[in-house]
């Protein structure tokens, strides 16, 4: 096998062992995705360094440049418990109550719908 040969196969297993993230990055790429608020309170979360305060009942969709990553409070009373989550492509997304935390009625948590 020539050294030809042998850098094409490289450069292929290089290409297929690529997942989505990192073929965005090389890319450039960016992301869309659309966020529910089926809470009835106020969401404040963070997308990439963007801070948003999201009302209840309402749905935004998003463009990100920098990799999608949400951050927000947990429960909406603001006593700071956060989570984060890498959003996908495509995707839509909904802040809901998280029924899963008995004994606290302020915990949410966002649940990936479709």
């Amino acid at each position: 096998m020539s050294n030809i040969d042998l850098m094409t196969s490289a450069n292929q297993d290089l290409f297929i062992d690529l997942n989505a993230e990192n073929a965005e990055t090389f890319n450039g790429g960016y992301e869309v995705f659309t966020i529910r608020n089926n809470t009835n309170a106020n969401v404040g979360y963070d997308i990439d360094g963007t801070l948003k305060q999201q009302p209840s009942g309402t749905s935004v969709t998003w463009t990100a440049y920098n990799g999608g990553i949400i951050t927000f409070d947990d429960d909406v009373r603001g006593n700071q418990q956060y989570k984060s989550y890498n959003l996908a492509n495509g995707q839509t997304y909904e802040f809901r109550p998280n029924y899963n935390t008995t004994g606290n009625p302020y915990d949410i948590d966002l649940y990936k719908i479709s």
